[in-house]
């Protein structure tokens, strides 16, 4: 009988599981036990558009209506606000710190067909919406096709 010995076509990479992934762990721990402050917080936002409208949905729990401002200037709609670190007064200590806190902001470039004058912003359970109507010219309309009149 002979013995079949396996030979990795990779040799050195064998132990990855093992060393790689605690590097990789030990770097994904680092990040998240850097101060808030070194993190930027960047809320999760959604623009979906109908006929009649462009829609900006924007997560954003755990921030007072207080704290949002909403500005449109020369074209930029900007979004920004604040979200404040809740520290825990009981005895004992965080394991781990994922969520980001802090001051967050924003921008984006609007078509020239929106109306500014229109603008509407509604706040509930944590998603802001903001409503931006098309101006007239721009929703799409439907021309009938008529008969050639003979002369």
């Amino acid at each position: 009988m002979s013995n079949i010995t396996r030979r990795s076509q990779f040799p050195g990479f064998d132990v990855f599981p093992s060393t790689g992934l605690a590097l990789f762990e030990d770097t994904l721990n680092r990040f998240f036990s850097e101060p808030t402050a070194a993190r930027p917080w960047c809320p999760a936002v959604d623009i979906s558009e109908n006929e009649n409208a462009l829609v900006l949905s924007a997560d954003i729990p755990g921030v007072r209506m207080e704290e949002i401002e909403i500005k449109l200037e020369h074209g930029t709609l900007t979004l920004s606000g604040a979200r404040e670190f809740q520290k825990q007064d009981e005895k004992g200590g965080y394991h781990r710190i994922e969520r980001s806190y802090g001051k967050f902001q924003r921008a984006f470039s609007l078509p020239d067909t929106v109306d500014a004058e229109k603008v509407e912003a509604a706040f509930d359970n944590g998603v802001l919406t903001i409503t931006l109507p098309k101006k007239e010219v721009a929703k799409p309309r439907t021309i009938k096709v008529a008969p050639v009149k003979a002369y």
